[in-house]
């Protein structure tokens, strides 16, 4: 055997032993884009912006970003009769189960979904269409006292947030809703709320958390039938 085939018999061997790791995967042959940005979209349990997916490419191999685009509208079209949809929300885009089947999808889950009071959706309604708002503003509109587990519960699965401080005595805080709000209710700004009564309506929460697969304890005010 002459040394050169010695050689190229060890890098095989060197080669087929070596585990594939991340790192050195990106050595191989480049996935076609289509296939990256559906497994990133897949794999990373929220919305994906168009810099993340970029940022997945070593920067000598990075596709152009009208490529990406191109990629997300050729997904979107192929899902377009399936049980899934890839849609745009306020932190990029992301896969998700489709509306029309959400229902028989939860069923893969054993809970109920949340079921909201009134109280607390009414108080996230009046957030989402008259930000920032206090806490006593928002008591003034519906008067009833706004209970602190609604401004609790609200703020733990970060849907508002304080952004400031009203310039009165006592400086009261300014609510205002998240980016997590918009990505949850699959909206890409504000402009696109829904009417106030549907933001209202439980049904409407009902269907988000089906479509996310979620099921949780009821959020409940006891102090505030409304």
């Amino acid at each position: 055997m002459s040394e050169e085939q010695a050689q190229s018999d060890t890098g095989e061997a060197a080669t087929d032993g070596a585990e594939v790791t991340p790192l050195n995967a990106l050595s191989l042959a480049t996935p076609p884009v289509q296939q990256v940005v559906e497994g990133a979209l897949m794999a990373a349990g929220g919305p994906l912006t168009l810099d993340q997916i970029l940022g997945l490419y070593p920067e000598d191999r990075r596709p152009p970003r009208e490529e990406i685009r191109a990629a997300i509208d050729a997904l979107t079209a192929d899902y377009a009769d399936r049980g899934i949809e890839l849609v745009e929300v306020a932190g990029g885009w992301r896969i998700q189960v489709r509306r029309a089947v959400a229902p028989w999808v939860a069923r893969l889950w054993e809970e109920k979904p949340a079921r909201y009071s009134r109280a607390l959706l009414e108080t996230l309604a009046l957030i989402a269409y008259r930000q920032p708002i206090t806490r006593g503003e928002i008591e003034d509109i519906r008067g009833v006292t706004v209970s602190t587990q609604i401004v609790k519960t609200l703020t733990e699965r970060e849907w508002v947030r304080v952004v400031g401080h009203r310039d009165v005595p006592g400086r009261p805080a300014l609510y205002a809703t998240t980016r997590r709000f918009l990505d949850y209710f699959g909206l890409r700004s504000l402009n696109d709320l829904p009417p106030l009564a549907e933001l209202r309506d439980p049904a409407f929460f009902d269907e988000q958390l089906r479509a996310a697969g979620e099921a949780r304890p009821d959020d409940t005010d006891h102090g505030d039938p409304r």
